[in-house]
């Protein structure tokens, strides 16, 4: 008891000592003493606590949550419709087009009626550009709007003006090259591209692949559409498992693949004190498209045995209001959308492993873990143990002071000189 007294003292003795020791300490910055004190004006928190709602969590419960979680992941819905509603792309300004006009017999309008002057039933247009108002010139029908329309519908109405003077005449337009209706893929591929689309359309995993590939996996790669000043996202991994969201693209895409991994935060009694992240940060990421609460916690190191109380485990998060009246909880006290959630799960009775094992966890999920009823009086112990330590290695070289070890021989000499 009298060591222990002495511990303590020693302990408000170095508490009282802080003050001089400030400047010859070496420290990262300020304390909060120091910081508060300087301070001109205080904004204090309000008396009335943050209000939350405590869930605890059982299979319904899970599945309606799991479902909700699974609705948050980006996902493409309602875009707008491509500016043609064919599944060919059509022509437009700036396309380079070739004419072939064929007629029926020799003696018509592009065909001598001399056999032997050129052979064949068909004559040759020169390449042209369709020019900004949507319009190619062929001789003998002047100027043609074309725009807009397919080379199929182009050739007929070609022929269809050729046709009061030449013989049965039949048109064939060939695409030289596309230079409009542009995608344009960027981001975090392999290689950005901008490509000209072509008539048979192109789906977006075809684009991405056309440049080269995702350079990060696809659970954390987000692809971002811009198409009519509308931008709409989805996770790459859905679009890959979905088929539907693997959508037809339309001219004048942009796409954009980007990195934006998902991670959790872990905090209180788990035993991760080294590991992949040093025993420092408390932060993991993803690395599927789905992370259950059981995997979020092995990957923290799982539950350290001396401190942590098994049915204590809960998941923070902000929850719609919605998912929350589902489940039945009174959402009226909440003005706002999304509510501060505790999300409990008991791990002291079988049940709950398998609970944990299915709850899906989200982007900035904290998962706490509480320390056990007496985990305070324990750390206390600790320091009156480390205290009583020091005490009572002061005690051992007071008394070498005191009485200091002589050395025997011939002359008996004392270490002190004396």
């Amino acid at each position: 008891m009298r060591l222990q007294a002495a511990a303590i003292g020693l302990i408000g003795l170095l508490l009282a000592s802080c003050a001089l020791t400030a400047d010859i300490v070496p420290k990262d910055g300020p304390t909060g003493e120091a910081v508060r004190k300087d301070a001109e004006v205080y904004v204090l928190a309000p008396a009335e606590p943050l209000s939350y709602a405590f869930v605890q969590l059982s299979p319904p419960t899970v599945n309606l949550v799991n479902r909700a979680t699974e609705a948050s992941v980006p996902r493409f819905y309602n875009l707008p419709a491509s500016s043609s509603s064919k599944s060919e792309i059509a022509l437009a300004a700036g396309d380079v087009v070739s004419l072939t006009v064929f007629e029926a017999r020799a003696g018509g309008l592009f065909i001598p009626a001399e056999a032997s002057v050129r052979p064949g039933n068909f004559v040759q247009i020169a390449a042209q550009q369709i020019d900004s108002q949507g319009q190619i010139n062929v001789p003998y029908a002047g100027n043609v709007s074309i725009a807009g329309m397919t080379p199929r519908e182009a050739a007929a109405v070609i022929s269809s003006r050729l046709a009061s003077r030449a013989i049965e005449p039949q048109t064939v337009i060939s695409v030289v090259e596309r230079r409009s209706h542009d995608v344009s893929v960027l981001g975090e591929v392999t290689s950005p591209v901008r490509f000209f689309m072509d008539p048979g359309g192109i789906r977006l995993l075809a684009a991405i692949a056309r440049a080269g590939g995702p350079k990060q996996p696809a659970y954390e790669s987000i692809v971002t559409l811009q198409r009519k000043g509308v931008t709409q996202q989805a996770l790459l991994s859905t679009v890959v498992k979905d088929p539907s969201q693997n959508i037809q693209l339309a001219p004048g895409d942009s796409v954009f693949v980007s990195r934006e991994p998902k991670a959790f935060l872990a905090f209180g009694a788990t035993s991760d004190t080294s590991g992949a992240n040093g025993g420092v940060s408390r932060r993991f990421v993803f690395d599927t498209d789905n992370y259950s609460l059981a995997e979020g916690i092995a990957r923290a190191g799982g539950l350290d045995q001396t401190r942590a109380d098994p049915k204590a485990v809960f998941v923070l998060r902000f929850e719609k209001r919605s998912v929350l009246s589902t489940l039945g909880v009174d959402t009226s006290i909440y003005p706002q959308d999304l509510v501060p959630t505790v999300y409990s799960v008991d791990l002291s009775r079988p049940e709950g492993f398998f609970m944990m094992n299915n709850f899906y966890l989200r982007h900035l999920d904290m998962v706490v873990v509480a320390d056990k009823p007496l985990t305070d009086i324990q750390k206390l112990l600790v320091v009156l143990q480390t205290a009583s330590t020091i005490m009572s290695n002061v005690g051992s070289a007071r008394y070498n002071l005191e009485y200091p070890l002589t050395v025997t021989g011939s002359s008996s000499t004392s270490l002190t000189g004396h």
